[in-house]
């Protein structure tokens, strides 16, 4: 049993990879979100090179709070892009709130479905940013908690019908999780009968949207949006990997890992930032080393590391 201590913070945070527009898209968003601000930035160095392939002295990550929630960007390069299989669902109160958010983010970039009024919102639209970011901005009713911002995963090609598999899986493992309303098609419509049309589950009190998506899509999962899990114990990291690494999931390198649906997740512990970001570079660089030859994280490596 792991005992998961009461975190007062947000403990997912989605994490967003650029080929090398993290810092611009953060100043964007943040201009765009009322009451938003950049949280921290941080830049590459000499350390690990050969891996990131990267100039030092370049941004790394650009943190950033918009209404009320938490994002990173990842300056990362070409490898990922970030696509519509996990989309940020942004509910507004009024159509000018959403006609100035689209107007804003729709500027360089393209539309997956028109604004408009559809039978689920007065008016609603899809959109991929300039950095190909994919946001949904409706009109509906606030979610309870407040949540203006919902990261939306959706199952296509050989995932589609496993939504019920994935809200059973996930509010399984996080803690202070629950299954919200869950939407079947029914066989009057056409489409693939049983299979998720919208479903909300919470995961360690934060809201995510599920759903499945019928007929042909050209995109699936990537490293293009992961999902960050913080945490303050090196058996939260423990138990994370393991659950999310079982029965056909991947782990990978520095913390990532693919889940058995291709969602790729960041365990990662709260003490590495202040690690990473110590004002002494010979430790920052040694903890960053270290990092880079473990799959999962290991707290008392890195801690040793950082003393040399």
């Amino acid at each position: 049993m792991v005992n998961f201590k009461g975190h007062s913070t947000q403990i997912i945070t989605p994490f967003i990879w650029y080929e090398s527009g993290a810092e611009d898209a953060a100043d964007l968003y943040t201009r765009l979100f009322a009451g938003s601000h950049i949280t921290h930035i941080s830049h590459y160095s000499d350390a690990g090179r050969e891996a990131h392939g990267q100039q030092a002295g370049k941004v790394m990550v650009a943190g950033f709070e918009l209404a009320g929630q938490r994002f990173s960007g990842l300056n990362g390069g070409p490898a990922f892009k970030p696509n519509p299989s996990i989309s940020f669902f942004v509910e507004f109160n009024t159509v000018a709130e959403v006609d100035a958010l689209w107007a804003g983010l729709s500027d360089g970039g393209s539309v997956l479905m028109p604004l408009d009024s559809y039978p689920w919102s007065q008016r609603y639209g899809w959109l991929n940013d300039r950095y190909g970011v994919s946001w949904q901005i409706a009109v509906t009713e606030m979610a309870a908690n407040g949540q203006t911002i919902t990261p939306s995963l959706m199952f296509t090609g050989d995932n589609l019908g496993r939504g019920s598999e994935a809200i059973e899986l996930y509010t399984g493992i996080f803690p202070d999780s629950a299954t919200g309303m869950v939407l079947y098609r029914e066989p009057t419509e056409g489409e693939e009968t049983g299979t998720v049309q919208f479903g909300q589950i919470k995961l360690c009190g934060q809201s995510f949207n599920i759903m499945d998506a019928p007929g042909h899509h050209d995109f699936s999962f990537t490293e293009g949006v992961s999902l960050m899990v913080l945490c303050e114990t090196q058996a939260e990291i423990d138990h994370y990997w393991k659950a999310l690494t079982a029965d056909g999931g991947q782990e990978s390198q520095c913390g990532w890992l693919k889940d058995k649906f291709g969602v790729s997740w960041q365990i990662t512990p709260t003490v590495m930032e202040g690690l990473i970001a110590s004002a002494d570079p010979a430790k920052a660089d040694r903890v960053m080393n270290t990092m880079l030859t473990m799959k999962k994280m290991d707290i008392a490596a890195m801690e040793a590391a950082s003393q040399g």
